[in-house]
């Protein structure tokens, strides 16, 4: 078996053509090579630009603005009042609806959630802590265990009605881009905008898909969000700025795209935590002189609206060593053709052991050697009737005589 092995490993392969006139496998071969030349010209290169270098190593900025005034709890709401951060991020809050707490002080007071409920001390056991002190005090709701923080303490059971106004806010988004591969920058709306155009226009998908203004209610209903519904439970939206850029083109057809997705909503259908809410508090001291002066806030239970502005990007051009590569990929498939059909002849089709000992021979060196002592053959002569393939170059020697 050892010896077996070795002269197995030392052994040569070379390559024998063998002409088949076969319609059926024929027809098959030029299939198998047309939808493989198709794949590649229509998918590998008009489509997917294999040709191109590409850069996905987007540099980007954005910048936004919101604009709009709402009136809630009696009060009316500007821009400072619902915008959170106001640095004007990418990511930002348009709050909602607001539960406030108003003048709150460091001291002791009862808890105002229903599973501090209690009618004596015993009852406040089980919530001993470093908040809950343990003492059972009477309140306006009846018992409830007492507390050490900032009293009164926060009911957030409250019924809000919601800003209605913010549906018809508008968010202005400035986004520049640069693609370093390139040295490419652009801006997501055109130098040719006047003005008057962007102060009055909003974004249309099909009439203003270059403005950069856009209505929360319409960002809304292009995610499929009823406005009704998130302004009283809050959510995350994003707003996605793809760019895909063919830089063989003019630059100035490099522009964005936008989408718009509900970010949260595989939370929708979770009843323990849907929606998106914050706290947020406003601190003050009392006039009671320098000496005596008190620390006070003001809490408030914010429900807003997350806005996300994803930016995205890949900007392809013409480079020849993907084209190369991909131009080698393309022939080199173009022989799979062959492959399948010797899948085929070999497994499939009545002949195929025929098939095989034509394909397949073995040649020894004991067996060259006794064709090289032939004076007919010693010179591997070709003999005119055996030259029967007339379409492929293969040729038949006359070694076969004498194996």
């Amino acid at each position: 078996m050892l010896w077996r092995f070795i002269t197995d490993f030392f052994t040569y392969e070379t390559t024998k053509s063998v002409v088949v006139k076969s319609w059926s496998v024929g027809i098959i071969n030029r299939v198998v090579q047309l939808l493989i030349i198709i794949y590649f010209v229509c998918w590998v290169f008009l489509h997917e630009k294999a040709y191109q270098v590409k850069d996905s190593g987007i540099e980007s900025s954005v910048m936004t603005k919101v604009k709009g005034f709402g009136y809630h709890n009696n009060r009316v709401m500007d821009v400072a009042d619902y915008v959170a951060p106001t640095q004007g991020a990418a990511v930002f809050c348009i709050i909602t609806k607001l539960i406030v707490t108003e003048q709150q002080f460091q001291g002791l007071c009862p808890e105002s959630e229903v599973k501090y409920e209690c009618e004596t001390d015993e009852d406040c056991d089980k919530h001993l802590g470093r908040i809950i002190t343990g003492a059972c005090v009477n309140s306006s709701e009846g018992g409830r265990c007492e507390m050490e923080g900032w009293c009164p303490a926060e009911n957030d059971k409250v019924i809000m009605q919601p800003m209605m106004e913010v549906e018809n806010f508008t968010i202005f988004i400035k986004n520049s881009i640069r693609f370093p591969m390139f040295n490419v920058t652009r801006g997501n709306f055109p130098s040719s905008l006047n003005t008057t155009y962007i102060r009055s226009c909003t974004y249309d998908p099909e009439h203003n898909r270059h403005c950069p203004i856009f209505k929360v209610g319409d960002v809304l209903r292009y995610t499929g969000q009823n406005f009704s519904t998130i302004a009283q439970t809050g959510g995350e939206i994003g707003i996605n700025i793809e760019w895909e850029c063919n830089l063989d083109e003019s630059e100035e057809r490099c522009e964005p795209h936008y989408s718009f997705t509900r970010l949260d909503a595989v939370f929708q259908k979770n009843a323990i935590s849907q929606g998106y809410n914050f706290r947020f508090a406003k601190y003050y001291k009392t006039e009671n002189g320098m000496e005596n002066r008190t620390d006070f806030r003001t809490l408030h239970k914010a429900y807003a609206i997350r806005f996300d502005i994803l930016v995205t990007g890949l900007a392809g051009k013409f480079n020849t060593v993907p084209t190369l590569i991909n131009l080698v990929a393309a022939f080199t498939s173009v022989g799979l053709g062959t492959v399948l059909c010797d899948i085929i002849l070999l497994n499939f089709l009545k002949g195929a052991d025929q098939y095989k000992a034509k394909k397949f021979e073995e040649v020894s060196e004991s067996q060259i050697q006794i064709l090289l002592s032939q004076e007919s053959c010693s010179q591997l002569s070709i003999k005119p009737e055996e030259k029967i393939s007339d379409d492929s170059g293969a040729v038949s020697l006359c070694l076969d005589q004498q194996l």
